[in-house]
């Protein structure tokens, strides 16, 4: 077994610097000075999520195969797509197949949080993880040559046309790797990569059907029952019999007729090769989107974040953030929900035409603000609470120079930490919205009857991912929710939630609208504490609001495999919460001369 995998691990090694003229610029101590700490944030987020989800280590170690033979190993099968170009996650070989871009998001985060900005590639993240996910998984480890930069685009048609099918025959899967500049024996060790993972019923039915000469029976009459003639598309087959551990299995297996898919039973893998390095590419802030590509397009589309800075009232007014800090916790002291409350009027807030202060603003003859809008009405609240926050720090900073969007964004923050969540750095220096739409509030603010594909619908459109849903989804951690949001959850979702849990919201909440509609329950079993119990009810079927339970459905899926992770991590929580809630309050600020700093967060000031 040491010897296969020795083999495999060399050939990964080797390939990863071989065939690019700048190759030698990589190298395996790259971040030892840049960031000494960037390998093992790596390793440890890895280790984490193959704890919690063994299958996540092959699929890490395909997106780098997958990543390798598109343009060389560049990060570009993480970019979505913009409206510029069509990336190559929908391409053939990766539709419905390559997954683990959460998980990629989880250790770009960690990773610039370890490094103290962006200095680690996405790029060489792919890179990493496939070492540590195939050592994690039992295989030996190897050193990583380092240094390679981002590309800016992506090509579905690339990925189409570079990445070996799995119906290739063995002279069409040798030409393949001879293309990219690889031997027939790269080709066979990195078959070796299928120690590890599952295939689809769609890659391996013709196989299974008509390839009776080179397929066992035994193995073919098992896969029949798993994959029908027609139907069950995406039925799963491991690809050895330890896809969870890397073995020698695949060699034996495919010498005993036992590959499941065609180029198996050929011994083929993928490689990896010519790495943007010096100047060429990027390094990208977030590894699904290009900086550069944005950077081109006017700033009328591109947000101002990268003008807001943490220490942007250091000088200005060193006592704003201590004030907002004291102010809150005397509020929370007093009424400990408004902790949730003022967070969810960041959230609110954020999400109608970015982090502006807008639902802040009170109605006028000419203008229908937010408050009243159907997410907000008689469950925003904590206004009274801001108007105090604004005139502590008015009389702080001698003047009105902190604005009432950077106040909710630091009071969210000062609640998560006044009831026991991890502290982050704000990024601040944000203007104020001078008017409000009561149709954007209504449009953009998730509602609470969405399902899952409606949720990653509304991140996305707001430039948040997966990731950012599920754990923004944690602020759940703390707060109420009114029986009109959850009546609908609790007497006609019987499929997926716990029926004494049912049974006491009943009790409390009628079936009948308008009886009872403001009555109040918790949304996990500590309201007033930030905690991971939020994600542990989701695993019981208990989330109150059928938008909570949508996160875990028991399916497998990426957002089941967050949740699952959250629930034994509360220091990822509360390290991820805090990198996306900086995420999420980077939506298109309005900085500069844009806007104004209101004297009074509930109207515009007046000439």
């Amino acid at each position: 077994m040491a010897s296969v995998l020795s083999l495999l691990s060399c050939v990964v090694l080797v390939l990863a610097a071989s065939f690019n003229p700048t190759r030698g610029q990589l190298d395996p101590c790259f971040y030892d000075k840049l960031c000494p700490h960037a390998l093992p944030a790596i390793k440890a987020v890895i280790e984490e999520t193959i704890a919690v989800e063994p299958r996540m280590g092959a699929s890490l170690l395909r997106l780098h195969f997958h990543d390798c033979f598109v343009n060389g190993c560049d990060g570009s099968n993480l970019l979505d797509d913009t409206p510029f170009f069509t990336g190559e996650k929908n391409a053939a070989p990766n539709k419905n197949s390559a997954r683990g871009f959460e998980v990629v998001d989880r250790i770009k985060d960690a990773v610039n949080y370890a490094c103290g900005g962006n200095v680690v590639s996405c790029a060489d993240i792919l890179a990493v993880a496939a070492r540590d996910s195939v050592a994690a998984l039992g295989g030996p480890s190897y050193q990583v040559q380092l240094g390679r930069r981002d590309s800016t685009t992506a090509s579905a048609a690339a990925a189409n046309s570079s990445i070996p099918a799995p119906t290739f025959d063995f002279d069409r899967l040798l030409a393949n790797f001879n293309s990219h500049g690889l031997s027939l024996v790269d080709l066979v060790a990195l078959a070796g990569g299928h120690t590890l993972g599952f295939a689809r019923c769609i890659n391996f039915r013709d196989r299974l059907y008509n390839e009776t000469a080179t397929l066992d029976s035994g193995l073919a009459s098992y896969l029949k029952s798993q994959c029908p003639l027609s139907g069950g598309d995406d039925n799963l087959a491991p690809l050895d019999d330890t896809p969870c551990g890397s073995t020698r299995r695949t060699s034996t297996g495919s010498c005993g007729a036992r590959g499941c898919c065609t180029r198996t039973s050929s011994f083929s893998r993928d490689g990896s090769f010519e790495p943007l390095t010096g100047s060429a590419g990027e390094i990208r802030l977030n590894c699904r989107r290009s900086f550069t590509l944005f950077a081109l397009i006017p700033a009328i589309f591109f947000p101002a974040f990268a003008q807001l800075t943490s220490d942007f009232y250091d000088s200005i007014c060193p006592q704003a953030l201590s004030t907002i800090q004291a102010t809150v916790e005397a509020a929370i002291i007093q009424e400990p929900r408004m902790g949730a409350s003022l967070v969810r009027l960041h959230f609110h807030d954020c999400f109608v035409n970015g982090c502006d202060g807008s639902i802040l603003l009170d109605d006028t003859p000419a203008m229908t603000g937010e408050k009243t809008a159907k997410p907000n009405k008689n469950s925003a609240r904590g206004f009274d609470v801001v108007d105090q926050i604004k005139s502590a720090v008015n009389d702080a900073c001698l003047g009105n120079v902190v604005s009432c969007a950077d106040i909710l964004a630091v009071a969210a923050r000062d609640s998560i930490v006044a009831l026991g969540g991890a502290s982050y750095d704000v990024l601040l220096g944000r203007r104020d919205a001078t008017d409000a739409s009561l149709a954007a509030a209504n449009a953009n603010i998730p509602a609470p009857t969405l399902d899952l594909a409606g949720l990653v619908s509304n991140f996305q459109s707001q430039g948040l991912s997966l990731s950012d849903l599920v754990v923004l989804s944690g602020a759940h951690t703390l707060g109420f929710a009114r029986c009109v949001s959850f009546r609908n959850r609790i007497y006609n979702e019987t499929a997926d939630i716990n029926s004494d849990f049912a049974a006491s919201l009943q009790a409390q909440c009628p079936p009948d609208a308008g009886d009872g509609d403001d009555v109040l329950a918790s949304l996990d079993d500590t309201p007033f504490v930030v905690d991971t119990d939020y994600y542990q009810g989701l695993l019981q079927n208990q989330g109150l609001l059928h938008s909570d339970q949508q996160l875990f459905q028991g399916d497998g899926s990426d957002s089941d495999n967050l949740v699952q992770f959250y629930s034994q991590s509360p220091t990822d929580f509360w390290s991820d919460f805090g990198t996306a809630m900086i995420n999420m309050g980077n939506l298109s600020p309005l900085t500069g001369d844009d806007g104004e700093i209101r004297e009074n967060c509930r109207v515009v000031n007046q000439d």
